[in-house]
């Protein structure tokens, strides 16, 4: 095998460790709605203690990132999608914690609000929605899908202020209100972790910053 076959087969199972990270986060979400839903406490647990998976993966990612610079002279192309790699995986990682963070939340809180928990699993949908996009984006190298995802962060936006400025209120509880700000707040995050993932990809499509 030529050193250039060898580099190209590395790459492609680089984006391929992307793409497993991305999978494991959006059946994450689909989890995480679950927990909310139906108050599961165990499941809520079990995302906890599976956090460890994706960190894992963000090691495989940087290592071969490191591997790939090091061992070849990438060409101006494969060094973008080299360094996107490693700052998206930092993004997956981030929501993987932020997850984990609302996980830990419903596992002390109910919310009984039926408004406020249907904001807050939309607000899961819409990320994952936008998170399996992102990985088509990248796969397929579609500028115009890329534009969009990065757009429908104010999605996620706009319902965060929806609920810590409006439906906020009817929960008279003042600990349960807390925890439904800290769990808006982490899924106001995760969007802006997509928002970036978007970023990167069109930075490694067009070789210039999204402004």
């Amino acid at each position: 095998m030529s050193a250039r076959v060898k580099f190209v087969n590395d790459l492609e199972e680089l984006k391929q460790y992307i793409y497993d990270m991305s999978q494991l986060l959006s059946e994450r979400f689909d989890s995480l709605v679950n927990v909310l839903e139906n108050n599961d406490r165990a499941l809520a647990k079990e995302l906890i203690e599976r956090d460890v998976d994706i960190n894992e993966l963000e090691v495989k990612i940087n290592d071969q990132s490191v591997s790939l610079i090091t061992s070849q002279s990438p060409v101006a192309s494969d060094l973008r999608l080299i360094i996107s790699c490693i700052k998206i995986a930092e993004d997956l990682e981030r929501i993987g914690d932020n997850i984990s963070n609302i996980a830990e939340v419903s596992r002390r809180t109910q919310i009984m609000n039926k408004q406020i928990l249907l904001r807050l699993t939309t607000m899961i949908r819409l990320a994952k929605l936008m998170l399996d996009d992102a990985m088509v984006a990248m796969k397929t190298e579609d500028l115009s899908l890329v534009n969009e995802i990065i757009e429908r962060d104010n999605d996620i936006d706009q319902i965060f202020v929806q609920v810590t400025m409006s439906d906020i209120y009817e929960e008279t509880d003042a600990f349960v209100t807390g925890q439904i700000q800290l769990t808006a707040k982490y899924l106001e995050r995760i969007g802006d972790h997509i928002e970036n993932i978007g970023e990167h990809i069109f930075f490694t499509l067009t070789g210039k910053r999204y402004k």
